[in-house]
């Protein structure tokens, strides 16, 4: 019974944001992140490729640990990587639904130039962020937002850009529906999801701003392997990047009761 009351939750695992639950108690997980997109100027294609592995401390505490690979035209070259962690402080389970919160922290190392005015801890900016997530899971649909404030610093020896604020509010809303199987009766069914996710972001000098947004299809295999499928298209691009839309593909395998 513990993978089926699982299964039901298996919605709330969005591609580009972290649910407030967490994942299984001495569980550990791998996943290979792959990004492919344009620059906006020199139409160069470009290949971020972000091996993550991630760590179920307990029922309350997650850990992730990544590493960012970026091909740029001809070249691919090692830039930083990033720890991420999550505490679940709030947990208000019914049999169909449940509500959940947590707040997290994640502190990122990237050599690579500074290229744009927004800031992404997640393969372009050092720095450190901080916010909150909450959840809201009824039957088969998953809801779940989040609020963050991030601060980046210099990428080593390549500088912040001058005149811009090194300060950042993120934001998001998530959305996601289990699709297939219709009824469970076994933990080793295939799972279905499709989902939706806006994700923001208002520079706090200049109050500009972006909005994406990433409709996702989303396989889950024997409850231990994923694959993720996304493209995320840009809504409003006041706040300047390098690259906007692109696709975005997620394998994932998770081992359960490694030790």
């Amino acid at each position: 019974m513990a993978f089926l009351s699982g299964k039901l939750y298996a919605q709330e695992l969005f591609v580009f944001t972290e649910p407030a639950s967490n994942m299984a108690t001495k569980s550990i997980g791998v996943r290979l992140n792959n990004y492919f997109n344009k620059y906006n100027v020199s139409g160069y294609s470009n290949y971020y490729s972000i091996p993550e592995i991630m760590w179920g401390v307990s029922r309350k505490v997650m850990v992730h640990g990544d590493l960012f690979f970026s091909k740029s035209s001809r070249n691919f070259s090692t830039e930083g990587g990033s720890i991420y962690a999550k505490y679940r402080f709030l947990s208000n389970d019914e049999v169909h639904s449940h509500f959940r919160m947590a707040a997290y922290g994640r502190i990122s190392y990237n050599n690579s130039p500074v290229r744009q005015p927004a800031i992404n801890l997640y393969g372009y900016n050092s720095g450190y962020e901080t916010g909150v997530i909450a959840t809201q899971l009824i039957n088969k649909v998953a809801l779940s937002a989040t609020g963050s404030l991030m601060h980046a610093f210099d990428n080593g020896k390549e500088k912040f850009l001058a005149g811009q604020d090194r300060n950042a509010i993120n934001y998001s809303l998530s959305v996601g529906k289990l699709m297939l199987p219709k009824e469970y009766t076994s933990y080793r069914q295939t799972n279905v999801n499709l989902m939706l996710e806006f994700l923001g972001q208002t520079n706090l000098a200049s109050g500009t701003s972006y909005l994406d947004m990433a409709p996702a299809i989303q396989f889950i295999f024997d409850s231990r392997a994923r694959v993720d499928v996304s493209y995320l298209y840009t809504l409003v691009n006041k706040l300047q990047r390098t690259a906007t839309s692109g696709i975005f593909v997620r394998l994932e395998y998770n081992f359960f009761n490694v030790y």
